[in-house]
């Protein structure tokens, strides 16, 4: 089948959207993705095409340069509020203009699925596979109303958008998600069932002299997206006294780290990087860390990539103990959970597996194949195939 992938994402460090499309690549079927500003020069997986349409981007400080930004605004506290009440209406503007010229551009493809990766996109994706008369999967990487929003809020807005995430869920050939408790949610919605994909990883392969664990953790990897809303705070805060390496590894927002006290000279900022030099950095230093607040239902019901690339790394967690993550750590025994927000709990939790690090290393990886890709892939690919009216893998859901 020909299948239409929808992201507002690059795609190039989309490590989810990238799993999907290889995999169902390597099935035979033919993947075309239209994503976000791809970076150029990328080359995308073997099967996989990707086309790249701009939407625009974030606003940014004034003085900030950079090219096919929007209106810079001025520093300070009328910047601050400015951007308050600008946030919203400029977030929709560029999913508004990303969403028209997507719409153009899948004109001349043709799919037989439409594989709309979370809300932004939900809306077009409804919207082109019933003009193509094809099928239509909703993939929600989270719980989106459930999310936590910057800027002014946006009672309405909000609104609207559960409305037609509810209406278009109801309808859809398919839908996947990241979590039990988010596949629970939408399932009400729906009426039936909700395919659990998890944000896991492939199976590492040991490269030559790839990094060996230490008998003790040297210090603590945070790799993801460096903003607000992911407690790093706390982490530095709690890292400090214990005199640990503390690395930052992931696309930093540049206004987050310009308010971020980083006065340790253990603490290092790391670019994004591809999944296997992760590893790599992970083994070397010992503990990967998987803060979040507690601050929206979203983070409640969320299980990040984080915590799977730990154990595809087979290093310990440190996590934040919110009901999805815990109920993930506690049942595999990957490592010490914390209060999120609360930096001597954090603490607490990092001795805690520094004390007992060869007996965690050993349960993540009893866990290692069960929290793989290999197991995940098989859902996702049985709905493929149910849709071709073939016989579904074993084991999937």
């Amino acid at each position: 089948m020909d299948v239409l992938m929808l992201v507002t994402s690059d795609v190039a460090h989309d490590a989810r959207v990238l799993r999907e499309a290889r995999s169902l690549a390597d099935q035979g079927h033919a993947i075309h993705v239209l994503g976000k500003d791809v970076p150029a020069g990328w080359t995308p997986p073997p099967g996989v095409t990707v086309r790249s349409v701009s939407g625009g981007s974030g606003l940014k400080p004034a003085g900030a340069g950079g090219q096919g930004r929007g209106p810079g605004i001025a520093a300070g506290a009328l910047g601050r509020a400015a951007r308050w009440m600008l946030l919203p209406r400029h977030r929709q503007r560029v999913w508004r203009t990303w969403c028209e010229r997507a719409r153009a551009e899948a004109r001349t493809l043709g799919f037989d699925v439409v594989h709309a990766h979370d809300f932004n996109v939900l809306r077009l994706g409804a919207q082109l596979a019933s003009d193509k008369g094809a099928r239509l999967v909703y993939d929600s990487h989270e719980w989106w109303s459930g999310r936590e929003r910057h800027g002014r809020p946006t009672p309405l807005e909000r609104a609207r958008e559960r409305r037609a995430e509810r209406r278009i869920v109801a309808r859809a050939d398919a839908v996947l998600t990241v979590s039990d408790g988010i596949a629970q949610r939408l399932g009400r919605w729906r009426g039936g069932p909700v395919i659990v994909v998890r944000n896991t990883f492939p199976s590492r392969k040991e490269p030559a002299g790839a990094a060996t664990l230490p008998d003790r953790p040297r210090g603590a990897v945070y790799a993801g997206r460096i903003g607000p809303a992911r407690d790093i705070e706390t982490l530095l805060a709690a890292a400090a006294p214990l005199r640990l390496d503390t690395v930052l590894v992931g696309k930093a927002e540049r206004e987050f780290l310009g308010r971020l006290r980083v006065c340790d000279g253990s603490v290092r900022i790391e670019p994004a990087r591809p999944v296997d030099e992760v590893d790599e950095v992970l083994r070397r230093v010992g503990i990967s860390v998987v803060t979040l607040t507690d601050t929206c239902e979203n983070h409640r019901l969320a299980l990040p990539n984080k915590v799977f690339h730990a154990v595809r790394a087979g290093v310990p967690v440190v996590a934040a103990d919110l009901p999805e993550l815990r109920r993930l750590v506690t049942n595999h025994g990957l490592g010490a959970l914390y209060r999120p927000g609360d930096a001597a709990s954090l603490r607490t939790a990092l001795e805690q597996v520094i004390w007992d690090y060869p007996a965690y290393c050993e349960r993540v990886a009893q866990a290692r194949d069960e929290l793989s890709w290999d197991q995940d892939a098989k859902a996702l690919i049985g709905v493929y195939a149910s849709f071709a009216g073939e016989a579904v893998p074993a084991g999937a859901q």
